[in-house]
């Protein structure tokens, strides 16, 4: 089994920034990818960012291309998701995602379909 954590959510105002984090543990294999999603009340899950094993490649919804920033840590089971100019429709709860079988479709097609194991989520509200 695999847990993913998720912190760093809360309160900002318009123009402001945040920086998410993720911890994977347990029996998370080698080389799994990780991306982040958000989800605002009454609407499906969006991609925001994804980010192979090793960081080299990295995708980005184009809601946020510029804005926010993902990245992994020393580790690699730790994954951020810096976010910049933060805007009210930035208001959600966001996911983070493990994807053992489905690193492509995760990082390149953001489809959650390839996520394996999913975070509780955090909140993030921005306010303007």
């Amino acid at each position: 089994q695999v847990q993913v954590v998720e912190s760093g959510g809360g309160l900002v105002q318009a123009g402001g920034s945040l920086r998410l984090s993720c911890a994977a543990s347990g029996r998370t294999g080698s080389r799994y990818a990780m991306g982040w999603f958000r989800q605002r009340p009454g609407r499906d899950r969006q991609f925001i960012a994804g980010i192979t094993w090793t960081g080299g490649t990295t995708n980005y919804a184009s809601a946020v291309e510029g804005r926010f920033a993902i990245s992994r840590g020393n580790d690699r089971n730790t994954a951020y998701l810096q976010m910049n100019s933060l805007t009210p429709e930035d208001t959600a709860v966001y996911f983070c995602a493990v994807s053992l079988y489905g690193p492509a479709d995760v990082v390149e097609r953001g489809d959650p379909k390839g996520c394996d194991y999913w975070g509780q989520g955090t909140q993030v509200t921005v306010s303007s």
